[in-house]
C-alpha cells in the first residue's frame, strides 16, 4: 500500500486528524470524505489507487470519528464538518498547489460531500458520490419518529458480499458500534433539506456509483436527490447485487476502474 502521513489541525469543535497518501509528480489531488461511523483509515486501498492514479490523497477522520476528537459520532451541524473538510482542501492545495481537485465522498461522506460542493463547489474539477445519504432517506425518519432513538446498530453483512469485509469492520476498534445519537439524526435532517434547497452543482461533472442491493441507503431514495444536485454533465453506475460499501464490494476492482476512467476524462476535458 502506498505510504501515508498524518495532519492534526483545530477543526471547528475540536482537534481533527486527517491523513495524506502523497505522490511525487501528481496531476491531481483526490480529497476523500468517509461515512458514519468509520474512519479514513478504512480508504487505504482506496488511496493507493488513486495514487497510482496519479493523485495526491488527502482525507479527515470527521469530528467524533476516529483519531479525531469529540464525542463518538456526535454531529450537531454538519456544515462545521463541511468547514473542516474545507481546512482539509487548503492543506492539500497548500502541499499541491495548481492541481485540479477530486472530491469523493461515501454514504454520510456523500452528504458532507455534497453539501461541499455547493459551499465550494467552483474549486473544484469533479464530484464523485458512492451510495450517498442525499433524496429522500427514510431511515433517519424511522429513527427519529419514536421518543427514544431504537438501538439500531448497523448489521455487518449489508456492507458488501465478501464476509471479510463485514468482520474487519465488527472487529475494527476505530469504528463505532453502537446506536445513532439524536442530535446527529436531527443534523441529518437539516442537512437533506439544505442539499436539496440549495439544488444543482451546476457545471461541476458529477459521477454518482451505488450498489442496486443496498439495503442502509436504498438507490431509489438517493435517486432523487442526484436529480435534484446534478447538472449538465454527469454520469450514473448501479452495480447489481452490490450492497452499500461498493468501494469494498466483491467487484470493487470495477468500481474503481470506473471511477479511474471518470477522472481521466473530467482530466481530459
Amino acid at each position: 500500500m502506498a505510504d501515508s502521513r498524518e495532519h492534526a489541525f483545530a477543526g471547528t469543535r475540536g482537534g481533527v486528524t486527517a491523513r495524506e497518501w502523497p505522490r511525487e509528480g501528481a496531476r491531481y489531488v483526490a480529497l476523500l470524505v468517509h461515512g458514519y461511523g468509520e474512519h479514513i483509515g478504512r480508504y487505504e486501498h482506496v488511496a493507493h489507487a488513486l495514487v497510482g492514479h496519479g493523485a495526491a490523497v488527502f482525507g479527515p477522520d470527521h469530528m467524533g470519528h476516529g483519531r479525531s476528537a469529540g464525542e463518538r459520532v456526535m454531529i450537531e451541524d454538519f456544515e462545521d464538518v463541511v468547514t473542516d473538510v474545507r481546512a482539509v482542501e487548503e492543506l492539500a492545495r497548500a502541499a499541491y498547489p495548481g492541481l485540479p481537485v477530486v472530491l469523493i465522498g461515501h454514504s454520510m461522506g456523500g452528504l458532507v460531500a455534497a453539501r461541499y460542493a455547493q459551499r465550494y463547489g467552483a474549486g473544484l474539477a469533479a464530484l464523485v458520490l458512492s451510495g450517498p445519504v442525499i433524496g429522500d432517506w427514510k431511515a433517519v425518519r424511522a429513527l427519529l419518529a419514536p421518543p427514544e432513538v431504537p438501538e439500531v446498530p448497523l448489521d455487518p453483512k449489508l456492507l458488501s458480499r465478501d464476509p471479510s469485509v463485514g468482520a474487519a469492520y465488527a472487529n475494527d476498534p476505530q469504528v463505532w458500534h453502537g446506536p445513532f445519537k439524536r442530535p446527529t439524526l436531527e443534523a441529518f435532517a437539516r442537512t437533506l433539506e439544505a442539499v436539496s434547497a440549495h439544488g444543482s452543482v451546476g457545471a461541476l461533472p458529477l459521477l454518482w456509483v451505488h450498489g442496486d442491493d443496498d439495503r442502509i441507503v436504498p438507490p431509489a431514495g438517493t435517486r432523487t436527490g442526484v436529480e435534484e444536485l446534478r447538472g449538465a454533465v454527469w454520469a450514473e453506475r448501479l452495480y447489481p447485487g452490490a450492497r452499500h460499501e461498493v468501494f469494498n464490494e466483491t467487484n470493487r476492482d470495477e468500481v474503481l476502474s470506473d471511477v479511474l476512467e471518470f477522472v481521466d476524462g473530467v482530466l481530459a476535458g
